[in-house]
């Protein structure tokens, strides 16, 4: 799933495709537009070196948040502080102790959330990866989201508003129309596409027509929805019959994601739907003429508008997409898991996709695997809490050290060695290059 460029999009009455150096003009508008870039070394803001930053770097980022989760698990157990108290006297105690606080915790945190081998058949022992697949789907959902606005130079903070519009909508379409079985979901599910497009789609207008920022526009579109929500469920046609209490009635069957494992499992159609979204998002960027503009507009404005393209469009289009995709996630928890609408039906998926869309350097395969390990800590969490009593807050700071270390690549280099490396490498081959000249 390498991406390559397309030839660039049609342009003119007849359509006819521009020449192959299109590519070229746009890198050499981009020289023009950054007279102080590097002629051998395209220039890159921090932004786009934080997202689209190597694979590597992503993993080390997860094992370095990993073993400074394992120091605080060692510095919060009581048998660590227990034996530590005569260190120097039996040093053996409190290493055992620190082996067995960590190896516990990151033990209970894997067998609930990939595989349970004490379960009774073989459903108990999968039920845990189910439950990650089932809290995965909506972050999958909302990372390809944050990551389509990635890639067209847009930081999309508003997944968190767009997911609720998006619920709003499928659940209201869902416990007030009463549709045929079939029709009913799609009707849904189109009903949160819109809702959430809709809405990013507010930011991306005003980003393309205004120049208003993204960030704060985003943000603010996320209160406004998050109280406009609160204030449909004091509505009578929103409330639940019988209940004071801020939550919708529940969307009937019809208008539910089908199970796919039956009824013992909460694994819904969703977790297909999140995977043909990621095959989606790989060939609109890499296989359609709006990805390429979406890429182009992202990597330069300025060279992409000197080029020919509408980047107001790609701005607007971007947003659109992504806030679709975040719409998607807010119907997979209303028709997939929670069946009512309250005002926490978004919980913190929208500002968590951030970090995977982050984590997966802003490529759809990426974001797919972020998803599922930050599912996995959600799913597995619970169960590490209950059987060691490790706090759950241990995941949410792991989860924290991973932002800190995508956002600081060259900290992450340097904690392990890559940079030292790098340079070791480099002045080989200079001196192979010296040696050949001579």
């Amino acid at each position: 799933m390498s991406e390559t460029p397309l030839p660039a999009p049609a342009t003119g009455p007849d359509n006819a495709q521009p020449a192959p150096a299109a590519g070229e003009q746009i890198a050499a508008a981009a020289a023009a537009t950054n007279p102080n870039a590097d002629p051998e070394t395209p220039h890159k803001s921090v932004f786009s070196r934080i997202v689209n930053g190597g694979g590597l770097v992503s993993v080390l980022a997860i094992v370095a948040s990993l073993i400074f989760g394992a120091i605080l698990i060692i510095l919060t157990d009581p048998d660590v502080a227990a034996a530590s108290s005569y260190f120097f006297a039996q040093p053996g105690d409190t290493l055992t102790a620190a082996w067995k606080a960590v190896s516990s915790a990151y033990g209970a945190l894997f067998e609930s959330s990939i595989f349970n081998s004490k379960g009774r058949n073989f459903g108990d022992m999968i039920y845990p990866l189910t439950e990650t697949l089932t809290v995965a789907t909506p972050l999958i959902l909302a990372g390809l989201g944050v990551m389509m606005a990635f890639r067209a130079g847009m930081f999309n903070i508003g997944a968190q508003g767009q997911i609720v519009i998006g619920a709003a909508l499928a659940a209201y379409v869902g416990f007030s129309w009463n549709l045929p079985v079939g029709l009913h979901l799609v009707v849904v599910i189109l009903a949160g596409i819109l809702g959430g497009g809709l809405w990013a789609g507010i930011a991306g207008f005003l980003k393309a027509r205004t120049g208003a920022h993204e960030v704060i526009v985003t943000i603010m579109l996320n209160y406004i929805a998050l109280n406009l929500v609160a204030y449909f469920l004091t509505l009578p046609s929103w409330l639940r019959p019988g209940s004071n209490n801020p939550i919708s009635p529940i969307v009937p069957e019809s208008a539910q994601l089908p199970l796919i494992l039956g009824d013992n499992f909460r694994l819904h159609l969703g977790f297909i739907i999140a995977l043909a979204a990621v095959v989606f998002c790989w060939w609109l960027l890499n296989r359609s003429t709006v990805g390429f503009e979406m890429r182009a507009v992202g990597a330069n404005p300025a060279a992409a508008r000197t080029s020919g393209m509408n980047v107001s469009k790609g701005y607007i289009v971007a947003m659109v997409v992504a806030g679709a995709l975040a719409g998607l996630a807010g119907v997979a928890q209303i028709s997939g898991t929670e069946h009512a609408l309250t005002v926490g039906i978004a919980a913190t998926f929208g500002f968590d996709a951030i970090t995977v869309a982050l984590l997966g350097r802003s490529k759809p395969l990426g974001t797919l695997f972020a998803g599922l390990l930050f599912g996995a800590l959600r799913a597995g969490g619970v169960g590490m809490q209950t059987e060691t009593g490790v706090p759950i807050d241990i995941v949410l700071v792991v989860q924290s050290f991973i932002v800190l270390f995508i956002a600081a690549p060259p900290l992450v280099r340097a904690m392990f060695g890559l940079n030292a490396g790098a340079k070791r490498a480099k002045k080989r081959a200079a001196q192979a290059a010296a040696g050949g000249a001579a």
